[in-house]
């Protein structure tokens, strides 16, 4: 295994990993929404009717025609305004969980202690990532209702608090951690894995070429999602079904997905999701190692 890079700095991080999260969201947001409104929580069709989007593909071209570019990015503003503080925590929290495991600076961490210290940082980004998430969804499919209840995410945060204060806006919360947590450490733990493997013998981590950087990030975004994706649809359903329908939580979710769809239906998406999660996850890491090496020069200090 080649040797790991030192945590960076707090700040540095806050930086880099906020760059590197707006790259993600804006190469991976159009077929997020196509994930979410148009095959996670679309309506389950008549019987003899067929279904409104027969597929991936279906439904970016319908969502394009009907839309345009425009309705690709619905509900982009909330993840934006969410990615420098919640990526900047991401980055964070898995430096610190590989610094706790550490008994000295130089040490250098197995796979299991690298998947644990992904781990954290998924409990850290919840916070974060939970409200953003339950907007997102919201906004994402109200196009496909027919009404327009929410002008934007800020409008949708607001009515969200006064209807049914902080829990309304916080609802879907257990299942984000359900599938960040454990999708977070695969997440890490395949990048590291990945750039080991991919440095030429003698060198640093830290010098690997553009190629194999998008590579090693791209493909951690793949096992990422082939973790996340069942919690995935069931946070979707849940956060965006009306008060009230699941009083069980997701278990309710759940039974009603198996008992009328079938266990398939727990992978709704995964053609855009799968399309998505490479291009956006080698955008992500490698604006973060170019933040950082822009940070490392301009502040080496810092």
């Amino acid at each position: 295994m080649a040797k790991q890079p030192q945590p960076i700095s707090p700040l540095k991080n806050f930086f880099a990993g906020g760059f590197g999260g707006v790259c993600l969201v804006f190469v991976g947001h159009p077929l997020d929404t196509i994930k979410v409104r148009r095959l996670q929580t679309q309506p389950k069709p008549q019987p003899g009717q067929s279904p409104l989007y027969s597929g991936t593909f279906d439904c970016f071209r319908k969502t394009l025609v009907g839309e345009g570019v425009r309705g690709l990015y619905r509900g982009m503003a909330a993840p934006i305004i969410g990615v420098t503080p919640m990526f900047a925590v991401c980055f964070f929290g898995f430096g610190l969980g590989k610094r706790l495991q550490q008994r000295k600076p130089d040490d250098v961490l197995t796979y299991p202690q690298l998947f644990a210290a992904g781990m954290l940082s998924g409990v850290f980004t919840t916070v974060i990532m939970a409200p953003g998430e339950r907007i997102k969804c919201l906004l994402q499919i109200q196009a496909a209702t027919g009404e327009t209840k929410y002008s934007g995410s800020l409008d949708c945060a607001k009515q969200l608090y006064r209807e049914a204060g902080i829990r309304g806006v916080y609802k879907g919360t257990v299942l984000t951690l359900m599938r960040d947590v454990p999708a977070s450490g695969m997440y890490f733990m395949t990048y590291e894995w990945l750039k080991n493997i991919l440095t030429p013998e003698g060198k640093s981590v830290s010098d690997l070429s553009v190629p194999r950087i998008l590579f090693a990030g791209g493909l951690a975004g793949i096992f990422n999602w082939a973790v996340a994706i069942p919690p995935d649809v069931l946070k979707s359903r849940f956060q965006t079904a009306p008060a009230g329908k699941y009083p069980n939580g997701f278990r309710d979710v759940l039974r009603e997905l198996i008992r009328e769809e079938g266990v398939a239906s727990l992978y709704k998406g995964f053609t855009a999701v799968m399309i998505r999660a490479f291009p956006a996850n080698a955008a992500c890491f490698l604006g973060f190692e170019v933040a950082m090496k822009f940070l490392n020069w301009v502040a080496p200090g810092l």
